[in-house]
């Protein structure tokens, strides 16, 4: 039995990194910077970005709009607490009822 805190660990917190992992690349950062801007291993980046990790569900516009917007306030150091943000962009998923986040 899967806990629903761990369909949010392993299935949406991942697409929510790959997705601002995306963005940010798009916003002209290189992997280096990503991985600095995100706190992790420039090889989860790179994995996030082939997407051998964080592709397990597809991530509604209305949330794609959301991490986009994330990606240029990190860009242009706007944001005072990522952690928030990402926690902020998880209970988007959830309140649209999303099928990994329902639960949770």
């Amino acid at each position: 039995m899967k806990l629903p805190c761990q369909m949010i660990v392993w299935d949406v917190l991942p697409a929510i990194r790959a997705a601002i992992a995306e963005e940010l690349l798009n916003c002209g950062l290189s992997q280096q910077e990503i991985a600095k801007e995100l706190d992790m291993a420039p090889s989860a980046v790179s994995q996030y970005l082939s997407k051998k990790r964080g592709y397990r569900i597809v991530l509604e516009e209305d949330v794609k709009v959301s991490i986009r917007e994330l990606a240029e306030d990190m860009k242009e150091n706007r944001v005072d607490d990522l952690a928030l943000r990402i926690c902020e962009i998880c209970k988007q998923l959830r309140e649209e009822g999303h099928q990994c986040a329902n639960d949770h």
